[in-house]
């Protein structure tokens, strides 16, 4: 039989507050004060219409709520970095505790090195109505414009400036911790392959590596600059490999993977030769040749923190702190390049 195009489909009604109602047993204004989280409301009841909502696929409009309770249930995120596996994770993280609590995101980009376009990304979310912010942009520029901006809309940033560290994730302790780790196996000409300048991670990754250097009586001579990417990694690394060092820690895993490439290319055997650490511990370093030793941060925890300092379920916002994740690109200094 051929079906008749004249006729429309008929789709399900959506569930409706009064369907919502009728199946947890209250009233439509209950419903709507669950939605609208009225602290009036007594945790079984709250409950029940949960439940309701759930059984039914209920879905609100997120205007009508906006419009009704006055406040958007919106957060924004202010990034600019978004291909960067880091600020990727957090603000992945943050969109994930802030649905769980009932709020959408909105992500605003921004040029790091533009003050101006910072601004503007700022009042394009205070534009939307957005009733706080998230600041992942690690760079030095974005949070120095940041301060001098008067901006009324609470905010959270989980970078701090300074070389010292602090902040959610404490990039110093896990520089280190991956320099230690090259000390204590018996490395002393040690490089380090660090991040852009203007980025606050990579100038307190580099710090760190500096201290914990300093601290066993080391000189830091051995330095070259990268931009995240393997290709800087790699060209780094050659470079520190020519100069006689026998361990180098990358500011990222991604240079770490040029290190790696560029002591195959010139002969040089890890980890019997040459040790590498790397920084972030992303999903692949495990399954690189050799499986690259790092410093993971917790960078799901670390949005999560962010999201509940912001809404006011917590007063501070405290670290997270780094591990060092040993694997096989590291090992006992036996051999001494020049």
């Amino acid at each position: 039989m051929t079906a008749d195009p004249t006729r429309e489909t008929v789709k399900p009604r959506a569930a409706s507050v009064f369907d919502v109602a009728k199946v947890a047993g209250v009233s439509h204004q209950t419903v709507s004060r669950v939605l609208n989280d009225h602290p009036s409301l007594r945790a079984e009841t709250r409950q029940r219409v949960l439940d309701a909502m759930r059984e039914l696929d209920y879905r609100p409009n997120a205007a009508a709520r906006a419009l009704s309770s006055s406040r958007s249930r919106m957060i924004g995120v202010l990034s600019t970095s978004s291909g960067e596996y880091g600020p990727a994770s957090i603000v992945a993280a943050v969109e994930a505790a802030a649905r769980s609590r009932g709020y959408s995101v909105t992500i605003a980009n921004a040029d790091g090195l533009d003050p101006r376009s910072v601004d503007e990304a700022v009042r394009h979310l205070a534009d939307l109505s957005a009733e706080g912010l998230v600041v992942v942009a690690p760079q030095t520029q974005v949070l120095e414009a940041l301060a001098g901006l008067a901006i009324t809309l609470p905010y959270v940033t989980l970078q701090a400036l300074g070389a010292d560290g602090g902040g959610t994730l404490d990039q110093v302790i896990g520089a280190r911790l991956a320099t230690a780790h090259l000390v204590l196996l018996g490395h002393r000409r040690i490089g380090h392959i660090a991040g852009p300048a203007d980025w606050v991670d990579a100038a307190q990754r580099l710090s760190g590596f500096r201290a914990e250097l300093a601290e066993h009586g080391i000189d830091a001579n051995d330095i070259e600059i990268g931009d995240w990417s393997a290709a800087s990694g790699h060209l780094a690394a050659s470079r520190l490999i020519a100069r006689g060092v026998t361990a180098i820690f990358a500011g990222n895993d991604q240079m770490a993977l040029g290190a790696l490439s560029a002591a195959a290319g010139a002969g040089v055997a890890v980890p019997s030769q040459l040790s590498v650490v790397g920084f972030d511990d992303v999903p692949e370093a495990a399954y690189y040749q050799p499986a690259l030793t790092t410093v993971r941060q917790d960078l799901a925890e670390a949005g999560r923190r962010a999201v509940a300092l912001l809404l006011g379920e917590s007063e501070a916002l405290p670290s997270v702190h780094p591990e060092l994740i040993v694997r096989a690109s590291t090992a006992p200094m036996t051999y001494t390049l020049m």
